[in-house]
């Protein structure tokens, strides 16, 4: 499964794996690709914005400047026809700056940072990870090993209700079936009874 974003220069692409996510980029500052475990996704994220700051703050100085034209023609008491072209201009560039503004979730991992675009296909990307991720986590930690210490399985369950892998009942199931599983391992005449 490949699920891609686009906006304006910047095009990611996401490739769902069996055991593995591909991110991939591409932007005006170059471009990288690489693999990461699904289980190694972290929880977190930051906000990053891309944004013109030179729009912005060119959009305000030209705004600014058709205010002063305008505002002396009216206290001059000359004709207004002409003055509001630096104005214009500058409400131009402000939309302009807004329009392009590119919102991002952050995911920073061992293997580099993942960017996500704030868009239609955000909240699919971000939830179809978090699916597999507590599919694999599962996969790896789900089941009992009797060959582990008893504190170190029981931190393994309520690890992984930590991480909403599984709920706190079905960490308390689990850590309650490991129990007995100690108990029965190291007593066997309890299987008898």
């Amino acid at each position: 499964m490949e699920l891609k974003q686009k906006r304006f220069s910047n095009n990611h692409s996401f490739t769902f794996n069996e055991d593995t996510l591909n991110f991939a980029f591409k932007d005006k500052s170059g471009s990288d690709d690489f693999d990461l475990q699904y289980a190694d996704f972290p929880e977190k994220s930051s906000i990053s914005i891309e944004q013109n700051e030179w729009l912005r703050n060119v959009g305000f100085l030209w705004c600014l400047l058709g205010a002063y034209r305008m505002g002396t023609a009216v206290y001059n008491d000359l004709s207004l026809s002409g003055t509001g072209f630096w104005f214009f201009l500058g409400i131009i560039c402000l939309i302009w700056f807004a329009f392009t503004k590119v919102k991002y979730s952050v995911f920073k991992t061992e293997a580099g940072n993942v960017f996500v675009i704030n868009d239609s296909n955000h909240d699919k990307i971000i939830s179809e990870i978090n699916k597999r991720k507590k599919a694999q986590l599962l996969k790896w930690y789900g089941d009992i090993n009797i060959e582990n210490e008893l504190e170190s399985e029981i931190n393994k369950f309520k690890w992984l209700a930590d991480q909403n892998v599984i709920t706190k009942n079905e960490a308390e199931e689990k850590i309650a079936q490991v129990e007995f599983a100690f108990k029965s391992e190291n007593n066997p005449n309890n299987q008898l009874n």
